[in-house]
């Protein structure tokens, strides 16, 4: 084990960063306004008394832009993790299905499954993943049949309180970032470095959110305003529930 650098953390974070910024800009770039409005509730819109093509929008783009940016950081968090816990432990990102990172620490390999917060799926998707990790386990001792292995969820924030879940164990924010680099405080030492230019892009991406927004309004007046003003909720619900839509 070596302790972690965090000068190498913040010129990790100072390089790479600008990543997520970028997929962040471009996913919304990409924005088709028929493509969202097939994805979400139109009847909440209807019940939340949403009746202009503005409001409807900041809806739409709200929801789509709050699940994606989780996606996309939940995954440059997770290379983030991976490069701490190469540098301690020499880990290493893994090619077995469903996990993430491996490595090995007072002769116990690690299987870690790394997701954003603690809240990240259903008990079909935990199932899926408990599966993913008892077949890892049979694959790797194939060759081993001695090898000690301990299967981890780490989540990058938030906490869990019970731990063991039988099968794997759940860590949690500072818990996870202690785990996979031996420092205790290192939940807090990375937050400073991820605002790294972060003004910057983020007035990038506003600029760019407004444009997306004004054009969306003028779109939705245009396909779904009927003569008198009004919405025409009908064809929204045919546009994203309808068979032949």
């Amino acid at each position: 084990m070596k302790q972690i650098n965090l000068n190498e953390v913040q010129e990790y974070v100072a390089q790479n960063i600008g990543g997520f910024h970028t997929k962040r800009l471009d996913g919304l770039k990409l924005l088709k306004l028929t493509k969202i409005l097939k994805r979400k509730n139109p009847y909440l819109f209807r019940a939340k008394n949403l009746n202009s093509a503005e409001s409807i929008v900041n809806a739409l783009l709200e929801a789509h832009i709050s699940s994606n940016e989780e996606t996309i950081f939940g995954d440059w968090l997770e290379g983030l993790a991976i490069f701490i816990n190469e540098k301690v432990y020499g880990g290493r990102k893994s090619g077995i299905t469903g996990v993430d990172l491996e490595f090995d620490k007072n002769g116990v390999r690690y299987l870690v499954s790394i997701k954003s917060g603690p809240n990240w799926g259903n008990s079909s998707q935990i199932k899926k993943m408990v599966g993913d990790f008892k077949t890892a386990q049979k694959v790797l001792r194939t060759s081993n049949s001695n090898l000690q292995i301990t299967c981890v969820n780490g989540c990058c924030y938030g906490k869990d309180q019970s731990p063991d879940k039988g099968d794997y164990f759940k860590y949690c924010g500072q818990a996870f970032w202690e785990f996979i680099s031996g420092e205790t405080d290192l939940y807090i030492q990375i937050i400073e470095p991820l605002g790294y230019q972060a003004k910057k892009r983020n007035d990038e991406f506003v600029q760019s959110y407004e444009l997306i927004r004004n054009r969306f309004s003028l779109e939705f007046a245009q396909a779904f305003y009927q003569a008198d003003g009004n919405i025409d909720w009908e064809k929204i619900v045919r546009l994203n529930s309808g068979r032949d839509s």
